[in-house]
């Protein structure tokens, strides 16, 4: 590797930190917000004369100093900063947010990165995911709601399996490239209407082992890693 491309390595590595809060994003402007992020830390590692004029907007503002050790600290940092291309009080500083990204596409560019296409995929796996969740949550509301009421004692092992199943097919409804799959399931188990599972509910067609299941298993776990999730963890929110 070239010194280049090992300082924009480490770089990175030390902001992967910061790239890795879009699973904790619950909105496109959340996401935007640790893009952008991102992107500071980025120029301040690679130590770019263009992210001066930024962190000089950022230190002399003083909403940002309040804001410190609060929730929205690293927020304000972020909003001041996309601010800077209006400069400073003494006219220095113009389009300074504009010339960091630039430089720091630039820089990435030069050593064979793509910066963009690597985030708007994390940011469409995110919000595909999202949608999913939403999509699903009432009847998953609903299944834990009748696990947790059940007569008979706690919900099985066996129970618990079932009601999963049924949300993940729940899930697949919300993913497009699970649209095949989520119809030849439909038809397995027979289902009156796609997007009331519940609706003529036949248990006994609800089988895991079955080769059109285990489609729907991995592209719903896929879509929630690419979301920054896992099914465990979205089960238990």
């Amino acid at each position: 590797m070239s010194p280049d491309e090992i300082s924009f390595t480490n770089a990175f590595n030390v902001n992967r930190s910061v790239l890795a809060g879009f699973a904790k994003c619950s909105s496109r402007e959340d996401l935007h917000i640790v893009r952008d992020g991102f992107f500071i830390g980025m120029a301040s590692e690679l130590r770019l004369d263009e992210y001066e004029a930024v962190r000089e907007a950022i230190v002399t503002e003083n909403s940002v100093a309040e804001a410190v050790r609060t929730e929205n600290s690293f927020r304000r940092m972020v909003e001041v900063a996309r601010n800077s291309n209006d400069g400073l009080e003494d006219g220095r500083n113009k389009n300074a947010w504009d010339n960091l990204l630039m430089a720091v596409k630039a820089r990435a560019t030069s050593v064979g990165s793509d910066l963009d296409e690597i985030w708007i995929t994390l940011e469409n796996g995110r919000m595909e995911w999202l949608a999913a969740a939403s999509g699903a949550h009432q009847i998953k509301t609903l299944l834990k709601d009748a696990l947790e009421n059940q007569c008979g004692g706690a919900a099985t092992e066996g129970d618990t399996s079932d009601a999963k199943m049924l949300w993940m097919y729940a899930l697949s409804l919300s993913i497009p490239s699970l649209e095949k799959e989520a119809d030849a399931w439909k038809e397995v188990a027979q289902i009156p209407e796609r997007i009331r599972p519940l609706v003529g509910y036949k248990p006994e067609l609800w089988d895991c082992r079955k080769s059109e299941w285990a489609l729907i298993d991995r592209g719903v776990q896929a879509a929630a890693e690419r979301g920054g999730s896992s099914i465990d963890e979205a089960w238990k929110l």
